[in-house]
């Protein structure tokens, strides 16, 4: 059925069919439809399919789309992100323990060949999937309001329903470590099933050049991926990929301690803001 539903998919991209709406359409919802099937138990099955054909599908969805040249390299940038950070988290082998707290929330990193050092958190948050998308990717922009970690979270562009590109300040870190930094990235969220993925890395934006005493930090590819807890579907399986490059003269222990805690700091946070009384506004899932 794949190769059939990429088949479908080639043939808007010819140019007498490239304007036939309704061909387009099926497209696109056969292909939703059949990695929707794909995705489940045999999760690594899936991935192996989205690794040999996802740059294919790609460029035939963003002609589909008919995308600005700046649109499409922010698309794709989103979905090497995506593509990347996948690759990373399939990696079994290697993870070293940074940090486990009380609650069982733990910090892992490896090193990656030309990416560097990474860094995975792994928790269970008590709320469900739905909710915590609602907070993460409709309520972004208020990230600063419960997040002392993050001063500022704006959407510079939005690009279809999946791609953003953001400008985020972090906050000051104790005894002021590290000094302020800010961030260009664009963001990829896609939904493969019942598991939900929000990617990024670094980019440029004319609408945000480099602002005068702040340093332009660098990060990608970054993914947090959203899924059920199997035991429990009111609750999820949140995992946290971070890769950072802070810029700067700081040395490498202190990077290390700083992104480590930042993580779990990130997971206590969130936790109390799900558990808190604020009205969230919903949106729809992935």
């Amino acid at each position: 059925m794949l190769p059939a539903t990429f088949k479908l998919c080639a043939g808007i991209s010819y140019r007498h069919t490239r304007n036939m709406t309704g061909l387009r359409k099926n497209a696109l919802a056969a292909i939703h439809h059949e990695l929707n099937r794909r995705a489940g138990p045999g999760s690594g099955n899936w991935i192996n399919q989205v690794r040999r054909r996802s740059s294919f599908l790609s460029s035939r969805i963003e002609e589909a789309e008919e995308y600005s040249p700046e649109e499409v390299t922010y698309v794709r940038q989103g979905e090497s992100a995506l593509q990347e950070a996948i690759s990373i988290l399939g990696e079994q082998e290697g993870w070293t323990v940074e940090t486990v707290a009380s609650n069982g929330d733990r910090v892992l990193s490896k090193v990656v060949a030309g990416v560097g050092k990474v860094f995975k958190l792994e928790v269970v948050v008590d709320q469900p999937l739905e909710t915590l998308y609602g907070e993460l990717v409709g309520n972004m922009e208020q990230m600063g309001d419960w997040n002392p970690n993050v001063k500022q979270v704006k959407i510079l562009q939005k690009i279809g329903a999946d791609t953003m590109v953001t400008h985020e300040v972090s906050g000051d870190t104790p005894g002021n470590v590290v000094g302020p930094r800010d961030f260009v990235s664009v963001r990829c969220a896609k939904r493969r099933g019942s598991t939900c993925f929000l990617a990024g890395k670094s980019t440029q934006h004319p609408g945000m050049p480099e602002q005068k005493g702040v340093v332009r930090a660098e990060n990608g590819p970054t993914c947090i991926v959203l899924k059920p807890d199997a035991a429990d579907p009111n609750r999820t399986k949140f995992t946290w990929l971070l890769s950072i490059d802070l810029k700067g003269w700081i040395p490498k222990t202190i990077i290390n301690r700083v992104l480590s805690q930042t993580q779990v700091d990130f997971a206590n946070h969130l936790r109390q803001r799900m558990a808190s009384n604020v009205s969230l506004e919903m949106v729809p899932a992935c």
